[in-house]
């Protein structure tokens, strides 16, 4: 199955600030789901951010508040954001049925959002570089269980070329210049 610009959401959980500098590779965590955000604004594709429990673990990390221009924001109390109903409503009524899922922690609230998805009838795709938890084996195993469950696996370059489709036209000169070109120096961690 593939991803599709005008079926996809790009949906990040609870990269919050009091949460992230505890991660395994949180900085990698931001700058990447920071990197596919920009991407996913400047195609037009939806950016959403769930922040779980904000009062103790804090807001959205300000790296990506800035990098985003219009990101829709949830706050939840669930570990599973489809869990909360306002949520579950706004994303049926999009008519999107494809989310890139991404964020903090792997083995809580991520698992259980995308296991959530994945039985509500969506496709869901475990973004491998933006995905983190405490400890490595629980970033593993998560995304084990959430593939043997029927999501996808994939990297951040993955997604972009498959929403791009094609590399003749404005809309590829743009996106290669601002997010692509720069990127293939950059060594990564795959989850």
């Amino acid at each position: 199955m593939r991803m599709h610009s005008e079926s996809s959401l790009l949906l990040m959980v609870d990269i919050q600030s009091r949460l992230l500098p505890v991660l395994e590779d949180g900085g990698q965590v931001i700058e990447e789901a920071a990197w596919m955000g920009g991407v996913a604004e400047a195609l037009g594709i939806p950016v959403w951010l769930t922040e779980q429990y904000p009062q103790g673990l804090g807001h959205t990390v300000p790296a990506l508040v800035t990098a985003l221009t219009s990101p829709r924001y949830w706050q939840k109390y669930h570990f599973n954001a489809h869990a909360e109903a306002p949520f579950a409503r706004a994303l049926a009524e999009t008519g999107r049925r494809q989310v890139i899922l991404c964020g903090a922690e792997a083995h809580i609230c991520v698992l259980q959002t995308g296991l959530a998805l994945l039985e509500a009838g969506y496709e869901v795709f475990w973004l491998s570089e933006a995905v983190g938890s405490r400890r490595r084996d629980e970033v593993t195993l998560a995304r084990q269980r959430l593939v043997e469950a029927g999501a996808r696996a994939v990297s951040a370059d993955m997604v972009a070329y498959e929403w791009l489709e094609r590399c003749d036209g404005a809309t590829f000169k743009e996106i290669h210049q601002r997010f692509l070109k720069a990127r293939s120096e950059r060594p990564l961690t795959f989850r």
